[in-house]
């Protein structure tokens, strides 16, 4: 991955705090005056006065989940048994932070003559709403197809919200697809397949020159980052970015 940085310090207040599935929250924070970034990039959250730590250290790497015109900066995350993790669902409104950033450069390709192929793990969908909400919001003439792998739906966040914006962007389909339903309380009539040959020969069809855009658990994308390798998709098409360590 080619990385775009630049990066700055900013102190910024806690604005809203709300659950965007089972056990994966969302933090949205004032953004700062002349914030600038590309949907797809991340920030580096501190905790400044947090009241337990561990060998983890008081920061983490998020992705930007909001879009640049929303008024808000939000990020969203799973929550894990960490100290750091633990803290999230009761931070207090009006708690300041820091955040650095942003870097990276896992955004959407210039050429809109190229589709866009997105094969997402779990919370991996964090940068890819950003991009969507962009895409549809500046009508951008892409074709973009979402392939959003969970367990069940109770895990998919931002599900609703981004099927729903198919509706704005016609150049956009989302592909949700739960392996684990057994485990689920709901009902589902959509995919089950994991990401993989089956799923991949299905939805990249009739897609010119696709661009394929990995993300998700490390796991999940060195395996499908294999699986395209095998395939025959060069790596050149493939862009990729994992969320370890948390």
């Amino acid at each position: 991955m080619n990385a775009e940085t630049n990066t700055v310090n900013y102190l910024v207040k806690l604005k809203n705090r709300f659950l965007v599935a089972e056990k994966t929250v969302a933090l949205q924070f004032e953004k700062p005056t002349g914030f600038v970034f590309k949907p797809g990039q991340y920030i580096d959250v501190t905790l400044l006065h947090p009241s337990e730590s561990d060998g983890g250290g008081n920061i983490r790497t998020f992705s930007i989940a909001s879009a640049p015109h929303e008024e808000f900066l939000m990020v969203a995350t799973r929550l894990r048994e960490s100290a750091f993790k633990r803290q999230l669902p009761d931070l207090a409104l009006g708690t300041e932070l820091k955040i650095e950033g942003p870097s990276g450069g896992f955004t959407l390709h210039n050429n809109p003559e190229r589709a866009a192929l997105f094969l997402v793990g779990g919370i991996g969908i964090t940068p890819v709403r950003s991009i969507l909400l962009r895409a549809a919001k500046e009508k951008l003439p892409h074709r973009i197809v979402v392939l959003y792998a969970n367990r069940r739906p109770e895990d998919a966040a931002f599900l609703d919200e981004l099927t729903a914006l198919q509706r704005e962007n016609p150049n956009y389909t989302l592909i949700p697809t739960m392996n684990k339903m057994e485990n689920s309380a709901r009902s589902w009539n959509g995919e089950t397949e994991m990401i993989g040959p089956k799923l991949l020969e299905k939805y990249q069809e009739g897609l010119a020159s696709p661009l394929y855009y990995v993300v998700g658990p490390p796991g999940m994308v060195n395996g499908v980052h294999a699986i395209l390798n095998q395939i025959g998709i060069d790596d050149d098409d493939i862009r990729s970015e994992d969320f370890g360590g948390y």
